[in-house]
């Protein structure tokens, strides 16, 4: 599979080219990815935009660890608009993209784990 997303070697180099780290990683990817996605929402109906500024400046890291590269591009936008409160008619369609981003990341992650567990196996 071609990874249109994600990005191999930001995530060797994070886990030293250990796949049990990078599945740790990925775990962990998915369920602070989709807590961020919920409390993004939250915090949008608060309008409360410094919040979710900083939200989306958590999520960047989240990201770029992931090496999502044009998602880290947006969030970074978005983070510097919340916390100014700038172009709030940007925010709906930012945190959607957020979403739709990171679900497709996901899947190359996990067909990334798949082929790493069929590495595993034939090393056995």
């Amino acid at each position: 599979m071609d990874y249109k997303f994600i990005q191999l070697e930001i995530l060797e180099s994070v886990s030293e080219g250990d796949p049990e780290i990078i599945r740790e990683i990925v775990d962990i990817f998915k369920s602070q990815s989709n807590e961020i996605y919920e409390e993004m929402k939250t915090l949008l109906s608060e309008k409360n935009y410094d919040a979710l500024g900083l939200l989306a400046h958590k999520a960047k890291s989240s990201v770029a660890i992931m090496g999502i590269a044009d998602l880290v591009t947006m969030l970074k936008t978005f983070e510097i608009e919340a916390r100014k409160g700038l172009e709030t008619d940007n925010y709906k369609s930012y945190i959607e993209r957020f979403k739709t981003e990171v679900d497709a990341s996901l899947v190359e992650l996990e067909d990334l784990i798949m082929n790493m567990s069929a590495i595993d196996d034939d090393k056995d």
